[in-house]
Order: C-alpha cells, then sequence, then structure tokens
C-alpha cells in the first residue's frame, strides 16, 4: 500500500510542478509562490475544519524541523525556475538525482534523529542507471 502510495505521490509532484511552473510563467516567480502557498494554507485549513482537527504542538520538537515550510519554498521557487528552462521531465530527474543523494546520506548517517542504513554497494546500480538515463535526457 506504502509503495503505491509513492507512486501516486509521484504522479501528483509532477502535475504539481506542471501547474506551478505554468503559473510562475504567467504571474512571476515570487507571485507565483505567494499564490501557491495561500492556495495550500487554505487547503490544509479547510481540512482541518471539516475534520474538527484542533492545532496542538507538543512541546519538545527541535526547531529546525520547522525549516521544513521555508525550505519548501525554496523547492517550488527552483523547480518553478527550473521548469521554465527545462520541461518537466529533466526538472523532475535532476530532483530526484538529488534526492537520491541526499537520502543516502542522510539513511548512512542517520541524521535528523532518523535510524542508521548503512549503503551498500550495490544500490550504485540503481544510481547509475539514473545517471544515465539524466545523461541521456540532456544530450537528447
Amino acid at each position: 500500500m506504502y509503495k503505491l502510495s509513492a507512486v501516486l505521490s509521484g504522479l501528483l509532484i509532477a502535475i504539481m510542478v506542471t501547474f506551478n511552473g505554468v503559473l510562475a510563467k504567467q504571474t512571476g516567480d515570487y507571485i507565483s509562490l505567494l499564490i501557491i502557498h495561500l492556495v495550500g494554507l487554505l487547503m490544509v485549513s479547510l481540512i482541518l475544519i471539516i475534520r474538527k482537527k484542533k492545532i496542538s504542538l507538543k512541546g519538545g520538537i527541535p526547531m529546525y524541523l520547522f525549516s521544513a515550510g521555508a525550505i519548501g519554498v525554496f523547492m517550488v521557487f527552483f523547480n518553478n525556475t527550473c521548469f521554465n528552462a527545462l520541461g518537466v521531465s529533466l526538472t523532475l530527474s535532476l530532483g530526484l538525482f538529488g534526492q537520491l543523494i541526499a537520502s543516502v546520506i542522510i539513511d548512512h548517517f542517520g541524521l535528523l534523529g532518523m535510524d542508521v542504513h548503512k549503503f551498500e554497494k550495490e544500490k550504485l546500480i540503481g544510481f547509475i542507471l539514473v545517471f544515465i538515463g539524466i545523461v541521456v535526457m540532456i544530450a537528447y
């Protein structure tokens, strides 16, 4: 079930990046960021109201975890600017490669409170295949 959800998430990301990029082309990078995040805030607020959830923060949450929102702003901004120059496929492929690198580092060293999952050299085959795919996409 989780693997299917991850695939669905990937499909939604491709649609989101496309919509965001077209919106940025029409309104500009900064106005599109504002619109995207305001709509996101409205949607989450609506979901909380419908589900009758109250906002309550538990104590002891590390401050760095609150930076995810700022990281999200930069991620959307970079996707929007790359989308117009590279298109959806290459933007997402290069982003995926960056995610692979960051996730392996986080897993290998157990950063940010994650469990340690040491890098195994067999995973290099996947990295190489993804890298070759990106090179082919750039070349053609």
